[in-house]
Formats: structure tokens, sequence, C-alpha cells
């Protein structure tokens, strides 16, 4: 008998223990790290979108420019996990990298190069929760040579005004 190590797919930690089983027969377990987010998980899904990965597709798809039903096509998945990840994320999006402003001991003293981007390209992608009168935006700016995203927001079309290219 092979005995396999379970891994809390969040935090990543062994210390997991068997929490029942699914009215399909699948075994739950539980991650006992206190500092873990993850109550209970399965090690093999029915559902794509409640697989920690996908989650994350959803994130990096969307801030490439893929729209909520291209997302949910590609990744196998409805459209209302997509819009619901994203809303779960709105909070976390700061218009700075709030992360190395806290590692700098003296914010007043940075230096900032700005480089010019040769080709940039706009874009906006809506959608809506529950009921079209609930819309919700993204606007990405997008490097052309380089792919990488240059600035991006998420919210009401009326907390963003309207979204003009140069």
């Amino acid at each position: 008998m092979a005995l396999i190590p379970v891994r809390c797919p969040l935090c990543g930690g062994g210390k997991v223990k068997k929490r029942g089983k699914t009215d399909d027969g699948k075994q739950r377990y539980l991650c006992q790290n206190e500092n873990c987010e993850a109550k209970s998980f399965l090690l093999d899904y029915t559902y794509n979108g409640r697989k920690s990965d996908i989650k994350h597709k959803i994130i990096e798809m969307s801030l490439s420019g893929s729209g909520i039903r291209d997302i949910a096509r590609v990744l196998e998945i409805s459209t209302d996990t997509v819009i619901s990840e994203l809303k779960k994320k709105e909070t976390l999006l700061d218009s700075v990298n709030s992360e190395l402003l806290k590692t700098l001991e003296h914010t007043e003293n940075i230096e900032v190069d700005i480089l010019k981007a040769e080709e940039a390209e706009a874009d906006e992608m809506w959608s809506f929760v529950g009921k079209k009168e609930n819309q919700r935006w993204l606007w990405h700016a997008v490097d052309h040579k380089t792919g990488k995203v240059l600035a991006y927001t998420f919210g009401t079309h009326e907390e963003l005004g309207e979204f003009r290219t140069p």
C-alpha cells in the first residue's frame, strides 16, 4: 500500500486531515494551518471553477485582454464564476504598487524613470452582475511590443468616467 502525501492547494502546508466525503463519494480534506484561508478542499474537483490555479488564470487572462465570455469558454467554467472571482479581487487592486512602497524607507526620495512605450493599445470590457443594470467595466492598457499590462482599472462606468484613447 502506497501513501500519497496530501498538501493544501492554497498554502502548500502538509498538516491536513480528512473531513468526510462529498455526496458523490469524493474525499474532503481540512487544512490545519491556522493562517490558511482554506476551510476544506478536494484533491479532484468535478467543476474547474473550484481549482485554485483556474482562479489565478481568470485574473491573468482578464488583465491580458480576454473578455469574460472568452475566459469562461477557454477555462470551461461559467461566466458567473469569472465575474464572481473578478469581484473578489476588485478591492485588492491598487493604482500603485503598495507592496513596493512598504519596503522603501523614505518614499519622498524615490526616483522614478518614466519610459515611453512605442506602441500601446487600450481597451475596455464589460459585463453585468446579476442584471444588466449592474455593469462592471475593466479598462486596461497594454504595451503592444511586449504584451505587458501598463495600467488597468476595474469598476462601474460612473465611478471611472468615460475611457478615451488619445
